[in-house]
């Protein structure tokens, strides 16, 4: 019997969702204290800057295919302002290392011909190469992170970053702070031909999406996708499979895609956290993934992890 491992894809399906396509190798295991120090003084060194969930974009093509450009030499990054004792490594790409330091100026105060752009924006738009979205999904990730970690979860002392930014020491009692990834299970509930989507009110006009939630402590992910999907619809799951992962930097998330069994049909929904969910057909979303339904209703973005388990489902069932 083969084992089931050698049967799956080379590629696996969280290759193909956005903010996946990180290839930095982050050494973080191998780190002094001094590392972002090396860093800014190699000359090869290039910075990404955020400001306000907004990444600093230069207008002209970028390195790897991008409609724009986001990396910036230390001596562009000085000029600007940028708060390199607060910046960290991201790690060591091809052409160097790659840090990402919080940006000093407001949208209206940049140089001509740079751009801040929402985050959301920048992946939906398709406005940077795959490589330096996934830089980005770190270092958005791990700059809020440090930005709600300034104080000692213990004593309350202030902290102080160390080794290049993946490690937080209080300056009080000592204990060492890492930082975090939340993890949040978003699925796919299927019954025969139906699938199960819903809307939140901060939705964009017709959207309907996967239903999603955090996995609480103590709880396996099939668990929390059962849970979750009880509490927000009334409907029970049985099998649930998962499918793929999405890193996703709002602000340091990791989604977990899985599919699940519908027992049952009907639906009870409190509208607390959904405006609408229901049953679609699987013409219909075939409809909506065309983007010609006849009521205008639609998916999420192509990059979202979402949209990857509605495409995988309509089409697998093809």
């Amino acid at each position: 019997m083969t084992f089931p491992l050698f049967l799956a894809p080379e590629r696996e399906p969280s290759q193909f969702v956005g903010f996946a396509g990180n290839r930095i190798d982050r050494q973080s295991e191998n780190r002094s204290d001094d590392a972002l120090e090396t860093a800014l003084a190699d000359p090869r060194t290039r910075i990404m800057q955020t400001r306000g969930g907004r990444l600093y974009l230069k207008l002209g093509s970028g390195p790897d295919g991008g409609t724009f450009d986001p990396y910036f030499a230390l001596a562009e990054a000085r000029e600007m302002g940028a708060k390199l004792d607060h910046a960290v490594l991201l790690g060591m790409a091809a052409q160097g290392p790659v840090v990402a330091a919080p940006g000093a100026l407001e949208p209206e105060a940049l140089p001509e011909g740079i751009k801040a752009i929402d985050h959301r924006s920048v992946y939906v738009q398709g406005l940077i190469g795959a490589e330096a979205l996934g830089e980005l999904a770190q270092g958005a990730a791990l700059l809020a992170w440090h930005h709600g970690h300034r104080f000692c979860g213990r004593c309350g002392a202030k902290t102080r970053m160390r080794i290049g930014g993946y490690k937080r020491t209080c300056t009080g009692c000592g204990a060492e702070h890492f930082p975090r990834t939340d993890p949040v299970a978003i699925m796919l509930a299927v019954r025969e031909d139906r699938c199960l989507l819903g809307r939140g009110p901060h939705f964009g006009p017709g959207m309907y999406s996967c239903l999603a939630g955090f996995i609480e402590p103590g709880e396996t992910i099939e668990a929390a996708v059962r849970r979750e999907t009880l509490e927000e619809s009334g409907i029970r799951l049985g099998r649930v499979l998962y499918h793929a992962s999405q890193p996703w930097p709002f602000p340091h998330t990791l989604m977990i895609g899985c599919f699940g069994e519908a027992l049952n049909g009907d639906i009870a929904f409190d509208g607390r956290e959904l405006e609408d969910c229901r049953w679609f057909a699987r013409d219909e979303v075939r409809a909506m993934v065309e983007g010609r339904h006849p009521d205008g209703l639609g998916i999420p973005p192509a990059g979202a992890i979402a949209s990857h388990l509605i495409r995988f489902w309509a089409e697998a069932a093809a």
